[in-house]
């Protein structure tokens, strides 16, 4: 996915490739039962939530992997805890690497949404 994250200037103009990786954990034995998509979390709906955050530019990755934790949260009720990985897959070290990034492990309750 591309963004326009980091705190070198050139880093916010040009922009650069992020991989993201969201897992959540719910309760989802009524799904289970329904077969509903209304008793589970919609995949495709967490996607918009990471789409949205990554679009807002900024200097951390931090700041974003934690705006895409609370905006789950708010809007997904029957999540109990969220992952999020966020890597920036050629950060500018001046050297070759498979990427940079940060790891946000966090329940309803850590958050405090």
């Amino acid at each position: 996915m591309r963004a326009f994250h980091g705190v070198l200037p050139q880093e916010r103009t040009v922009g650069g490739d992020y991989e993201v990786s969201l897992r959540v954990a719910c309760d989802f034995s009524r799904a289970m039962d329904s077969d509903h998509v209304a008793d589970t979390v919609n995949y495709a709906a967490l996607l918009d939530v990471v789409r949205q955050e990554m679009a807002l530019p900024s200097q951390l990755l931090e700041h974003v992997a934690g705006r895409i934790v609370r905006s789950v949260f708010r809007r997904f009720p029957l999540v109990t805890s969220v992952r999020v990985e966020l890597t920036k897959l050629n950060p500018p070290f001046g050297m070759l690497t498979d990427g940079a990034g940060v790891e946000l492990n966090l329940s309803r309750e850590e958050c405090k949404v």
